[in-house]
């Protein structure tokens, strides 16, 4: 029964947390708003808590000092998430061959004709 309140706190808690941010932020004009929500709501906090420096921080240390490690760690994640777009981007720029063989990669998952339905 204990472990049932607690949870149902912890899910308010959440709820609160996205309602916040939601009312903060909910307003921008994102150019992609459902892999940005997925981003921001899902793979983000996900990343952010299977890191080992943060996971230990918790564990070992004060609430302060675990959230000075989660700060550096949602960094590096945002830092690695900039890399990775901005590395596809501008390979698919200065690269002819890997252009035409996204290109050519993507029609064809894409693409379907009278014969393929």
């Amino acid at each position: 029964m204990i472990a049932a309140a607690k949870r149902g706190a912890e899910i308010d808690k959440l709820s609160n947390i996205i309602k916040s941010f939601n009312e903060q932020f909910g307003n921008i004009e994102w150019s992609d708003n459902e892999r940005l929500r997925r981003r921001i709501m899902e793979e983000i906090p996900a990343k952010v808590a299977d890191d080992r420096a943060y996971q230990n921080a918790m564990k070992n240390n004060d609430k302060l000092n675990a959230r000075l490690e989660g700060e550096q760690v949602v960094q590096r994640v945002m830092n690695g998430m900039i890399n990775d777009e901005t590395g596809l981007f501008s390979r698919f720029q200065g690269d002819p061959g890997f252009r035409k063989s996204l290109i050519d990669f993507v029609f064809n998952m894409t693409y379907w004709d009278e014969a393929r339905r």
